[in-house]
């Protein structure tokens, strides 16, 4: 009987709670006894489509238009996060971050996926955006990084001059809409189990217990 567990991750590049999230499942998978049997699958949302591909402004700047909502109130939200971030190791850069539009980036994770580096593209894309405040709709910064991970140059570029991998991406997102996703991160363990949200470790633990009783 093959006893593995699949994890679908629905996650955005710029989302500080989704690597906040992310971290705390992976803060319960190192306690957890199956974790050599689990297999983790990203997939992609984006939180702001509008999002602008040559950002102008700020994250706080962009946060605050977007929310309406004055810049001494985002830059709060965001020092909190970043606290939050702190504690489990995450360094949360959020005076340099740009809240840039990451339609491109999904593609090219759609590629690494099927080249099986999806997990690395993931951490590196994400690490850029949370700790090195970069541009992660550049497609100079998208081409450095897919080098890091093992990426060929010539599929990379021929993803970033077309519109390879589009029909996946909305694909991801369809299937989100689907099954009620209003956010991200969304966790869903092995298509019956669903945790939505940076939720603590602890329920984390208790989904893949829960996950692997079921089985």
């Amino acid at each position: 009987m093959n006893m593995s567990m699949r994890i679908d991750i629905w996650s955005d590049y710029v989302c500080p709670f989704c690597s906040l999230g992310e971290r705390h499942l992976s803060l319960a998978l190192e306690n957890f006894a199956g974790r050599e049997d689990v297999e983790v699958i990203w997939r992609s949302f984006q939180l702001s489509p509008e999002a602008e591909k040559e950002p102008q402004d700020s994250m706080v700047e962009s946060l605050s238009r977007m929310k309406g909502a004055p810049t001494a109130q985002i830059e709060g939200m965001l020092g909190q996060l970043a606290a939050q971030a702190e504690q489990v190791g995450l360094d949360f850069n959020w005076r340099e971050g740009v809240n840039a539009n990451t339609w491109d980036a999904h593609r090219v994770g759609q590629l690494a996926r099927e080249k099986g580096v999806g997990m690395a593209w993931d951490e590196i894309v994400k690490d850029g955006f949370l700790s090195r405040g970069r541009n992660i709709a550049d497609h100079d910064t998208l081409r450095e990084f897919a080098g890091k991970v093992g990426l060929e140059a010539e599929e990379v570029n021929r993803v970033l001059n077309s519109e390879e991998y589009s029909d996946q991406v909305n694909a991801d997102i369809a299937t989100a809409r689907q099954i009620g996703v209003q956010g991200v991160p969304f966790f869903v363990f092995d298509g019956r189990l669903a945790v939505s949200g940076a939720q603590p470790v602890e329920v984390f633990t208790q989904a893949l217990e829960q996950a692997a009783a079921a089985k």
